[in-house]
Parts: structure tokens; C-alpha cells; sequence
């Protein structure tokens, strides 16, 4: 049944333990943006640039993994794939609640994982109907 649990709960459950413990804060008042934007290592590139990557760049990269997985996932026809949409659906009905209504998930990293998990509701929906679609047109005479 763990297979109907959507995986992009994975950086939203890090993004909020991040934010409301404020476990990278360093104590004090934990202001969202420094702490997703400072730099946890730097990478040289070929330009003499330096690329920083931070908590928030981490959690998008893992989420834009999780979501190439969760659309596969989608187009599977077990019945299992139902529950996993309902459940996509009520994370980002809980994701859009705390990105309007909670201080510290008004971020673009945030936002960026709140589109995610919309566009992995719209993408199971939609692959769903599809085959539901096909799956009906087998009776239909030329």
C-alpha cells in the first residue's frame, strides 16, 4: 500500500521540517529565504564562476526527480492508481493551505513544489481519463 502514497510528499515533509523547526535557522528567527538560498558548497565552473547550491536548490532537484517517477507512476492502470490521486490531490490542497496561509511557505522554492504536485494531480487525472477512454473504444465498429 506504501506504493499509493505520493512520492512528492517527500520534499514537502522536508520543506515543512526544515521551515518550522528551523532546523538549519541556527536558532533565533528563521527567515525562510536566507535559509534555503545559503550556500551548503559551491561548485567551480568552467566560466570562473562559482555555482552555490543551497537547501532550497536541493529540495527542487530532489522534487523534479520525485516527479518524473510519480508521472511514470501515473500511467500505470492498477487500482491502486486511484488512491494514489486522491492522495496527490490532498497534498496539494495541504500544500496550496500552507502556501497562502503559513509565513515561512511563501518561497519560490515552495511555489516551485506546489506546481509540481498540481502538475502530478492534473498528469494522473488526465493519463487516467485517457486510458479510461481507450479502454472503452474497443467496441466501436468502422
Amino acid at each position: 500500500m506504501l506504493i499509493a502514497l505520493p512520492l512528492l510528499l517527500i520534499p514537502v515533509v522536508l520543506y515543512n521540517i526544515i521551515i518550522l523547526t528551523g532546523v538549519l535557522g541556527g536558532g533565533g528567527t528563521v527567515v525562510p529565504d536566507d535559509v534555503l538560498r545559503e550556500a551548503l558548497f559551491s561548485i567551480p565552473m568552467a566560466s570562473g564562476a562559482r555555482w552555490n547550491v543551497g537547501v532550497g536548490d536541493l529540495i527542487l532537484f530532489l522534487s523534479l526527480i520525485l516527479l518524473f517517477f510519480e508521472l511514470l507512476k501515473s500511467t500505470s492502470s492498477q487500482k491502486v492508481a486511484i488512491v494514489n490521486h486522491a492522495l496527490s490531490m490532498i497534498l496539494f490542497v495541504v500544500c496550496l493551505v500552507e502556501f497562502l496561509l503559513i509565513r515561512g511557505f511563501a518561497t519560490s522554492t515552495f511555489f516551485l513544489i506546489v506546481v509540481m504536485v498540481m502538475l502530478d494531480v492534473l498528469a494522473g487525472f488526465i493519463v487516467t481519463i485517457i486510458s479510461a477512454r481507450k479502454d472503452l473504444d474497443f467496441g466501436s465498429t468502422v
